[in-house]
């Protein structure tokens, strides 16, 4: 016997990339989800080689791994793609100690994050309606 398939996490239209384990703040990377939420990919990818934040390459990486998603695992048109979900996630705390004035300690928190790109391809939305 055995069990049922899982059904698929998204839609046919839809391909998705994570990025787990990232070293640094959410806060920092959500700033570079709010760029490119809603844009078409050429435009996002565009946004992402000329920004002077340091993780924008890490996440032009991660945008190219869905565009590579969705070519390859779900055969869609990659010029009518879209950036319709990006969102950011917290993921563990690394606590160190830093030594301070008269014995005592302070502690210092290195933030990983996760990054998931969601993209949707407009063309088949279009031809179903």
């Amino acid at each position: 016997m055995g069990k049922a398939k899982n059904p698929p996490k998204q839609a046919s239209n839809e391909s998705r990339a994570v990025l787990r384990m990232y070293r640094s703040s959410p806060q920092k990377l959500n700033l570079l989800a709010q760029q490119i939420r809603g844009m078409p990919v050429e435009r996002a990818l565009a946004q992402l080689q000329f920004s002077p934040k340091r993780p924008a390459q890490d996440v032009r990486k991660l945008l190219q791994s869905a565009i590579a998603n969705a070519e390859n695992n779900h055969g869609l048109d990659i010029d009518s793609l879209v950036v319709a979900e990006a969102h950011v996630g917290k993921n563990l705390v690394m606590k160190r100690i830093r030594a301070r004035a008269r014995g005592r300690a302070a502690r210092i928190q290195k933030p990983f994050a996760q990054m998931t790109i969601i993209l949707r391809d407009t063309s088949v939305e279009a031809e179903a309606a």
